[in-house]
Parts: structure tokens; sequence; C-alpha cells
């Protein structure tokens, strides 16, 4: 299996460090992401020298990482609905996917030797599946560019810490000692606040936040959620579920989590709705974790779920268990005499529900509700699932929130920071899984080395 190790390009030492003179070049890069690497690429080829700088040892791993399972690199749909999976920010990004959208991410992949296909759900794949191959050939395109590209230099292990106080100064700290870097133009592709593990960790907000610079607060986005439980608090009394926003012991029983807790619930679908109008509803599936829900299908809902626990410190998620079967049979097969066999055994029987389907039903609707046919039979049909947390966001796959496009000029240059471009996770904007991420981080770096050319091009014109 190859390593992100075995994916990674010679290093250069940086001859400037604290103790002597700042070193000057051309553009610095600020994160050895798919976005910063696609500045670097773009930057490269139009002549200018590109020093990547990263804090981890070693180029994309979230990329290797997210790989893992199949890189799943862009989707199929039409542009139209493509774009409209970034929901707010639609406006923002769909201007940038017309440069750079799908079909020019698979050509893009396909000139660095790495065939696509689309599965099943339309989503696209490298031939192999594999994510590895794929980020070793651009690296090594990167290293030896063709035509009269300049090669873009690597350098691992250097975490930036912000800016001189006249802002002239990239400061990084380094094994070696900190080191001072002064770029004609810099490019930050620092990512979210997810997978902190891999780089990803917000540290940047501050920085920028300090600096002039709008930054809304980052989020979890394609997360997981916890369940309200039976939650007592310290001293016995209830626990107010609309004001414990982060319960103390938010979850599922001890019993339920203990036995079911990683088991997928196959062929439902869920709906929820906001006070704020907007409305969800899908089918496919997800899995049962110790305290609540996450999976697929609970990840296109986050955004909206999120959403609304920050505005009512709940939602609620209705679940069907039976979208094949309409409510009319359900109720017909629930009130058909069970003789002397057991619920279970009846609702096994008669409708094929079993496993962590019936012990959830068990959970939520309690012997009373059981017991109640019609209850029953509504639970099954539209069982309420009460959200009351999402998980920390350095469980969740990507993060909403960042830095706003209004404080961006078109080509992503920081209207308080001249010469200070901004691509990939670390703007505002959200999407699902499904290829959208990468294919907007790709989206947002191209468009932000773009913007770095034209401005040094202007700059040596004057």
């Amino acid at each position: 299996m190859t390593t992100a190790n075995q994916t990674e390009p010679a290093q250069v030492a940086l001859p400037g460090s604290a103790a002597t003179q700042p070193w000057s070049i051309d553009v610095a890069v600020v994160g050895a992401g798919p976005a910063g690497l696609m500045a670097a690429e773009v930057m490269g080829r139009a002549g200018l020298a590109v020093h990547v700088f990263d804090a981890m040892p070693s180029v994309g791993r979230k990329f290797l990482l997210a790989g893992r399972g199949g890189l799943n690199l862009t989707h199929s749909e039409p542009a139209d609905r493509f774009a409209q999976r970034y929901g707010a920010r639609r406006e923002q990004i769909e201007r940038l996917l017309q440069s750079f959208g799908a079909a020019q991410l698979r050509e893009w992949a396909s000139g660095l030797g790495i065939e696509t296909f689309v599965g099943s759900s339309g989503r696209v794949f490298p031939a192999d599946m594999k994510a590895a191959p794929l980020l070793r050939a651009w690296l090594n395109r990167l290293r030896h560019p063709r035509d009269d590209g300049i090669a873009v230099q690597f350098h691992m292990r250097h975490r930036w810490i912000g800016w001189s106080p006249d802002r002239e100064l990239l400061h990084f700290e380094t094994p070696a000692g900190m080191v001072g870097v002064r770029p004609r133009a810099t490019v930050l592709a620092l990512g979210g606040g997810s997978w902190a593990r891999l780089g990803s960790n917000g540290a940047w907000v501050p920085l920028l936040a300090a600096q002039g610079v709008a930054v809304a607060p980052l989020l979890p986005s394609n997360c997981g959620f916890d369940v309200a439980g039976d939650r007592q608090c310290e001293h016995g009394h209830p626990v107010d579920p609309v004001r414990a926003v982060v319960p103390r012991t938010a979850g599922w029983s001890a019993h339920f989590s203990d036995r079911f807790a990683g088991q997928p619930l196959k062929t439902v679908s869920i709906t929820c709705e906001c006070l704020d109008g907007r409305r969800f509803s899908r089918r496919g599936e997800f899995v049962v974790t110790s305290t609540g829900v996450e999976g697929s299908l609970v990840y296109a809902a986050s955004a909206l779920l999120r959403d609304e626990i920050i505005r009512c410190g709940h939602a609620t998620l209705w679940l069907d268990l039976l979208p094949d079967h309409d409510a009319q049979r359900v109720r017909a097969e629930v009130r058909h005499p069970r003789g002397s066999r057991s619920l279970s055994s009846h609702l096994r029987s008669r409708l094929g529900l079993d496993g962590v389907k019936t012990a959830l039903l068990h959970e939520v609707l309690g012997k009373q509700g059981l017991a109640d046919g019609d209850r029953l039979a509504a639970g099954i049909k539209a069982l309420p699932l009460k959200l009351v947390a999402t998980r920390p966001i350095d469980e969740a796959i990507s993060s909403a929130g960042g830095v706003l496009f209004e404080a961006l000029t078109p080509d992503l240059m920081c209207e308080a920071l001249p010469d200070v471009f901004c691509a990939g996770e670390m703007l505002d904007w959200e999407a699902p899984t499904g290829g959208y991420l990468l294919t907007a981080c790709m989206a947002t770096g191209r468009a932000a080395g773009e913007g770095v050319v034209r401005r040094l091009a202007d700059q040596g014109a004057h």
C-alpha cells in the first residue's frame, strides 16, 4: 500500500530564519491540500516561483485518507443540480465552477494519466479507485513541469503562525527554528476545522480576524448527531431539552447503545423540516452510533439539522422504517391478530421488521407506545428522533463557515489584506459528500491561483 511518505516530493531548505535576513519569493502557498496544490500548479505554469508550506510531514494527508474507501473526485449530475448542492453559497461557487467544474476536473485527471468512471450513484471515481496514484502523478508534474512552467518547491513541517507587524513577512515555526518569508503574494489554503490530526484545525481563524478579515464561525458539516436521552441533571431533576444544547447524558439507553451501536439502518427514509421553511426528505441508509446517528443519509441533512439545533436547541428527524409500505398497509399488519406470538415475532413475520429497527421502536416509543397499535403503526412510518447536538467538529467530514466571500474580491483576494488570497474549505461554503467538496476546493484553488497571476502581472505592468 502506498503511504503518504511515498508520494512526498523532496523538500527544499529555506535559507531564511529568524536569525538571518528574510527570504523573498514570488508566491507562498500555505496549505498542501488539493486547493493549495491546484493554486500552485496554476501559478507555476504561469512562470511564477511558487513555494508550498505545510505544518504536516507530508502532502495531501486529508486527501489520501478521504480516498481510502474510493476517491470520489466529483459528480456527473447536470450543472444546474450540481450548483444547487452549495446552498446559500451557490452563486459564489457556481461562478467558479463555470471555469473549472466536474468536466474540467475529469479532463485534468486524465492529463495526469488517471482515467475516471461514473458509478451507479452518479459519483465519479478514478479507474483504480485510489487517491495515492493521482497524488503521486500530480506531485511529479508539479516538481517537473512541462513546457515553460517553474517547478514548485515544498517545505514541510513549516507551521504558519501569522504575519510580522508590518504584514510584509510570513512567520513559520519549523524544526530548525523560526523562519521569515517575504512573498509578493500569498495563497492561504489551510482547510476548515475538521480532522485536526491531518492539519485542518482552524488555528488560522484568529490570525485573519485580527487583520480585519470577516470570518464566520467554523461549524461541523456532514456530521453525526446526538439524540435526546432519558436525561437527569446532577441533582436528579429533569433537564430542559430545549435549553440543554449539549446535554451531559445525551444519547441512547445503555442497553440499546451496547447492543446496537454500529448497526446500519438500511432501506429507510428521513424527513425533517425547519422553522425557516427548509425541508429535507430522502431515502437511503445511516448508522446508529453509541450516542445518536451518523452516515450518508444523515450527512445529507446535516446542514439543516445543525442550523435548527442552533436556532431552537433541538431538531426532529422523522424516520420511516418501511418506505416501501404505505401507512394503511402498516396499520393493517400491526392490527392483525398475533395470537400467542410476541410482538417482535409478529412484526418480523408480518412486516419484516427485526433487529435494530424493532429495537429502535422499543427505544423511542417505550412499552406504552408499543402496546398502542395506532401509535406503533404511526411510529413505523414516522418515528421521531430528537437530536440535541452535533458531534464535535473534529469528527465531522467537513466544516461550514470561514472567510466570507463578501470580504474577498472576485479573484478571492482579501479586501483587508492586499496580495493575500484564500481558497478551499477555509472559505464560507459547505456541500454534501458526493464529490462536491473536492470539486469546489479545486475550483477555488484554481481561481485563487489565477487571481495571483493577474495581480502580479498588473503590478509588473505598472
